[in-house]
């Protein structure tokens, strides 16, 4: 009796041997999602900040969320060293701080405003933001080049003037153009009267008496 060969370990589940993985950005891309900017203070009191634009709800209670990030980020580092992060969600003028945040420059909390209000989980990035979560990470599990991050959210403050930055198929977007409803067509001028052809009067029939006045 032949038995099923057990996979190698050094084979990721779903891929054989030689196989070549999968580029899945394209399809993420493909997926719009609002931006977020994620900040903690680390353990040698100065802050940290990562552009993710991967973000999800995982339960309504405990009300509890997962951020996507990567791994080798010295903000991840630094959220799971601290156990406490805030989550910013930008709003649609706010493309410069998502750029600013993405690009790793070392000053970038100096070239933005921002507070840390009491008992909150990081830097609130109150000039960019709509809404901003605090909360605890309760678990985390690294896969590949990227971590998962639960966080149970603890205190939401939102500001209900301002509408979110979308971003998508490697764009920006504002919330407000992207729903943006059109007005109704306009009316098409009425069409112009066609005069009705002016009818013959009926001609005498042959033969018969004309009356003179």
């Amino acid at each position: 009796m032949s038995h099923a060969s057990q996979p190698s370990p050094s084979v990721r589940a779903g891929q054989s041997d030689g196989a070549v993985e999968a580029d899945i950005r394209p399809l993420m891309s493909a997926f719009p999602s609002g931006v977020s900017v994620i900040t903690t203070i680390g353990a040698d009191s100065e802050p940290r900040g990562m552009t993710c634009s991967s973000l999800a709800s995982v339960a309504l209670s405990p009300p509890t969320i997962v951020l996507c990030l990567r791994t080798a980020s010295p903000t991840v580092q630094a959220v799971l060293e601290t156990g406490h992060v805030a989550v910013n969600l930008l709003h649609e003028n706010a493309r410069p701080v998502s750029d600013l945040f993405a690009s790793g420059a070392p000053d970038r909390f100096g070239q933005v405003e921002w507070r840390l209000p009491l008992g909150a989980g990081g830097p609130h990035l109150t000039e960019a933001s709509h809404a901003i979560a605090d909360g605890e990470v309760t678990r985390a599990v690294e896969f590949g080049d990227h971590t998962a991050v639960f966080v149970r959210v603890n205190r939401i403050s939102q500001h209900d003037a301002e509408e979110p930055l979308l971003f998508g198929k490697r764009r920006y977007a504002r919330w407000t153009d992207a729903t943006a409803v059109p007005g109704p067509p306009a009316a098409a001028p009425p069409l112009p009267a066609i005069p009705a052809p002016l009818a013959a009067a009926p001609s005498a029939p042959k033969g018969a008496a004309r009356v003179r006045p």
